[in-house]
């Protein structure tokens, strides 16, 4: 359910990559939570970086809306970059498996699609 990539890339490098990537795959990076400065900012010290990506890809995501509105509920994709300088890690929740929560037949040729993508850009985004 859970994938994951790891890297001795310097944060920012990391980024850039992911940018990237997502633009040479034709996703979007929607927002950028930076969940570490989001928890100082309540006076909670999280102690290392924590960042999600939303991606999104608009006509893979109108193929699974289309097929079940419900999946909004799991869009839009996710990769957290978690972890210090000298080691992160990427990691997302693989759309195989939350599609099949959603007991519909025709999601899981376009998650499959999609899995494929995001697996392919955290190995470039993580060197």
């Amino acid at each position: 359910m859970l994938f994951t990539v790891e890297s001795k890339l310097p944060f920012a490098e990391i980024q850039r990559r992911l940018e990237e990537s997502a633009a040479a795959h034709k996703f979007g990076i929607l927002t950028v939570h930076n969940l570490a400065e989001t928890m100082r900012k309540k006076s909670v010290e999280l102690g290392s970086e924590c960042t999600i990506f939303e991606v999104c890809n608009p006509v893979q995501a109108k193929r699974v809306l289309d097929a079940h509105p419900a999946v909004s509920t799991a869009l839009p994709c996710r990769i957290s970059v978690y972890g210090k300088d000298g080691g992160y890690t990427l990691a997302t929740l693989l759309p195989s498996a939350l599609m099949e929560s959603f007991g519909v037949a025709e999601l899981a040729p376009v998650a499959a699609e999609v899995e494929t993508v995001l697996k392919e850009m955290m190995t470039d985004a993580a060197g």
